[in-house]
């Protein structure tokens, strides 16, 4: 039989930055609360945990790095939502915010969690954020 290895959840004794874009604030709020639940439930203390707020999901990779690179922390976690308008605009914000938080975590080699949102539409949001039961920033 192999040896399965996956993460646990815990989180006690770990330190943790969480970047959270003002962007679609009703629903990065939820996100937020959710991540919070799940690290508190993990074990992680309230003094362990900084919270940075950017003013949108292409903020994230830079704030993200700056993070990184101070060595504070164990872990990052990126919540935002980009939801689709009628401009091109979604793709080009969506694309460079993925490839931002995964370079993040390849430059500095540790974990930079990925809880952005991309939708099509707010109804799709609110239901990964909280209402109906799931949330993605729980399970970032």
């Amino acid at each position: 039989m192999p040896t399965v290895i996956e993460g646990g959840g815990a989180a006690a004794g770990l330190r943790f930055a969480i970047v959270r874009s003002r962007y679609n604030e009703e629903v990065t709020k939820r996100l937020l609360e959710g991540a919070l639940d799940a690290l508190r439930k993990g074990g992680a203390r309230d003094e362990a945990i900084d919270v940075v707020f950017v003013p949108g999901a292409f903020e994230i990779p830079m704030v993200a790095s700056r993070l990184a690179r101070s060595r504070r922390y164990d872990a990052i976690i990126c919540l935002g939502a980009v939801i689709r308008g009628e401009t091109p605009h979604f793709e080009y914000i969506s694309a460079e915010v993925s490839r931002g938080i995964a370079r993040v975590s390849y430059d500095y080699g540790m974990p930079v969690i990925f809880g952005v949102l991309t939708t099509d539409t707010d109804e799709q949001a609110d239901a990964r954020s909280g209402v109906g039961g799931i949330n993605r920033g729980y399970d970032a």
